[in-house]
């Protein structure tokens, strides 16, 4: 996009995005810089990430960000925008930076059959409340997935991993337990 990236990994390490989103501003900023004659930052602030449940949300988030172009009003088909996988994943158009995902593997036994399967999710368009969703998860860094899979990633972390409930606890007292609030930093 023309003011930010978006990006779908699976790292193979834990924290494998961070290391990674560090070699890109080592790498990729510096040479941004010394190609346009320029210094200083070239991002806002940190990436934002959200760990998806793949089974039920990895598709749904891959058309979401080739999508990305065609809400925002700059291509009317997800495979005229310059940046984006879909010409890869719908039609087959090689790229070395992408790897297909095994969940994308499993829509048909053939590449033909599969990028056809790819191309007939774009049929419907993703629900409103599900790109709600996903923004959501991405801006606040909550996962996006099934209660199983968050009661999980809570249990691991030792934290929340999903935004408190809002109002008053019920019989309408106001409460100072501050137990289940994520952490802040102000």
């Amino acid at each position: 996009m023309p003011n930010h990236v978006h990006l779908l990994v699976s790292p193979r390490e834990g924290d494998g995005v961070a290391m990674m989103m560090q070699e890109v501003g080592r790498r990729y900023v510096r040479l941004f810089n010394e190609t346009h004659r320029r210094t200083g930052t070239l991002w806002e602030g940190r990436y934002k990430a959200a760990m998806i449940d793949s089974q039920p949300y990895l598709l749904t988030c891959q058309r979401y960000i080739e999508l990305n172009p065609v809400r925002a009003a700059l291509v009317e088909n997800p495979a005229d925008y310059p940046w984006s996988s879909h010409r890869h994943t719908a039609y087959g158009l090689r790229d070395p930076l992408l790897t297909p995902h095994e969940i994308f593997m499993s829509l048909a036994q053939d590449a033909p059959a599969r990028r056809a399967a790819y191309v007939a999710l774009f049929a419907d368009p993703i629900p409103v409340r599900e790109v709600d969703r996903i923004r959501e998860a991405t801006n606040k860094g909550w996962p996006l997935g099934s209660e199983a899979l968050i009661d999980q990633i809570e249990t691991a972390l030792g934290r929340p991993a999903k935004a408190p409930k809002r109002g008053r606890k019920s019989g309408g007292q106001k409460s100072d337990d501050l137990t289940g609030c994520p952490e802040m930093l102000i």
